[in-house]
């Protein structure tokens, strides 16, 4: 990993943490949305420029601007300490996860082409190989789809496509609550 990573991933760790033990909701939600834009450039630097403008633009961008209204439009007490009675028990059960989590990046194969030790998924060899080389022969053949991705999305993946828009849509009922709007008239 290069100097650049290493920094944005103890950035990322560092904003995750501190978003976590944060009791005071206005900081919470900023060192949130800086936590979005570094893994918005994390994925970014893994050449995912998709789900890096993805986290930026809803991690980072609506999702600020919704917990902002959303604590605008709500009373709430007065804060003091900022981080005082950490929830013990939660925080054990996130090192944990966080440990389970650093052991299974390990198991992920090597670049066999540069020699390096560099997790890369995409690697020829890699366990995803044959999966791949079986979507692209066959996606068409199966679905009637050209668009590999697309057949990929709506054919194979087709529960979880219908529940990432069951989420968006639970998203957009939220908002309506929370900003009063009536849907109906």
């Amino acid at each position: 990993m290069s100097l650049v990573g290493l920094a944005l991933a103890v950035f990322v760790v560092v904003t995750g943490v501190a978003t976590a033990l944060l009791r005071n909701t206005l900081a919470a939600i900023i060192v949130f949305a800086a936590y979005s834009l570094g893994m918005a450039l994390f994925y970014s630097l893994l050449l995912a420029p998709d789900v890096g403008l993805t986290e930026a633009a809803i991690g980072a961008g609506v999702t600020t601007i919704l917990l902002l209204l959303t604590i605008a439009k709500t009373s709430r007490p007065a804060e003091g300490v900022v981080l005082a009675d950490i929830n013990w028990p939660a925080a054990t059960v996130s090192a944990g996860l966080a440990a389970v989590l650093l052991y299974v990046v390990g198991a992920i194969p090597a670049d066999n082409f540069r020699g390096g030790t560099t997790p890369v998924t995409g690697a020829a060899g890699t366990p995803g190989e044959s999966v791949t080389a079986y979507y692209l022969a066959s996606s068409y053949v199966d679905t009637g789809v050209h668009n590999t991705v697309t057949a990929v999305l709506a054919a194979y993946r087709g529960f979880d496509t219908f529940g990432e828009a069951v989420v968006v849509f639970a998203a957009g009922v939220a908002v309506l609550v929370v900003l009063r709007k009536e849907v109906f008239a």
